[in-house]
């Protein structure tokens, strides 16, 4: 989901904040208190929401603690803060979270005026649209006149105006600020349609009352690389991140797995001992253990693991590859090297 950014003095306060924040360097206060606070989503399905015994599960979820495994090598060194579209950044900014793992689409004015930087993107998505399927509808472009789901001051209520507006349709929007409202306006019949991330709206659809009434349009109206973010200032803090995304992508490209990383530390394969820490090097260029990449694969899995696992075709989201597969294999998932 993706709110619209405006520069205000709080902001502004926020920013100041932050820059003190960093030079104080993350990484030295995260090992301070001995764990690292992640904004996450808290309610979407698949991505950050705890179970019925309280354990955060999610594609976001895991990639926190792929970076907690990277610096104390231990996954679960992670806290969670629930957070709103509006508070997110806010959050952030102020130093009350350490990295941002909240289906955050990265833009050139979160890049810039919010003080932000993104690290790799851990998730490709686009603004979609969600339907019953007793509407009888099979594209967006038949939705004239349609009441409209959608949560206010964000990009996606500007995308899906523009949407309608460039095909010449009338809509009906329909205005809640809280997303779980909206959600339940949605299943009890208020508005015809919902539109958002079409990841969020497959973890919508997998919690309805009956999922299998609903369905996503085939329409993608938008591009939402949605990457974990942090402040601007501290670039070993940023590669530390950044890097931690990537291990989970380099590691399903050598074919290293959670299940037989153990026998990989016996390669002869150069790249593969430089990426476990066999071959020293990595950890001491972004100041971690030399077993970090070794730590976040043996207790977090690849990039396919942590897919198939939150999000994947076995799970209630059923979402397909797609863009999030590997380059060689017609995606956008692409690590650089690991030396």
């Amino acid at each position: 989901m993706k709110q619209l950014t405006r520069v205000v003095p709080s902001v502004v306060a926020a920013l100041c904040l932050s820059a003190s924040i960093a030079m104080a360097g993350t990484l030295d206060d995260v090992k301070a208190k001995g764990f690292i606070q992640a904004g996450v989503n808290g309610d979407l399905f698949g991505f950050a929401k705890p179970d019925s015994k309280g354990v955060w599960k999610g594609l976001d979820v895991d990639t926190a603690r792929a970076i907690a495994a990277a610096i104390f090598g231990d996954a679960d060194k992670v806290k969670y803060t629930p957070l709103t579209a509006k508070t997110r950044f806010t959050a952030l900014q102020s130093g009350e979270i350490d990295v941002l793992t909240r289906n955050a689409t990265q833009t050139l004015s979160r890049d810039t005026s919010l003080g932000l930087n993104f690290a790799h993107v851990n998730f490709y998505d686009g603004q979609g649209f969600l339907i019953k399927k007793d509407l009888g509808v099979t594209s967006a472009t038949q939705l004239d006149g349609a009441s409209v789901c959608v949560l206010p001051g964000t990009t996606t209520e500007q995308n899906v105006a523009d949407y309608f507006r460039v095909h010449k349709m009338t809509m009906n929007p329909v205005v809640i600020e809280n997303t779980a409202e909206l959600s339940k306006a949605f299943f009890a019949g208020r508005c015809d349609c919902m539109t958002s991330d079409a990841s969020q709206l497959a973890g919508i659809r997998a919690v309805a009352p009956t999922p299998a009434d609903y369905m996503l349009l085939p329409e993608i109206i938008s591009k939402e690389p949605l990457a974990p973010a942090v402040r601007h200032g501290d670039d070993q803090w940023l590669d530390i991140v950044n890097y931690s995304v990537l291990a989970l992508i380099a590691a399903e490209e050598m074919g290293i797995t959670s299940e037989n990383i153990d026998e990989m530390l016996k390669s002869t394969d150069p790249k593969i001992l430089r990426f476990l820490g066999v071959s020293p090097g990595n950890g001491e260029s972004l100041g971690l253990d030399e077993k970090w990449a070794y730590n976040i694969i043996k207790q977090v899995g690849n990039y396919a693991e942590v897919f198939e696992r939150n999000v994947g075709a076995q799970t209630p989201l059923k979402i397909e590859r797609g863009l999030n597969a590997l380059w060689n294999n017609g995606g956008l998932m692409y690590s650089p090297p690991f030396k």
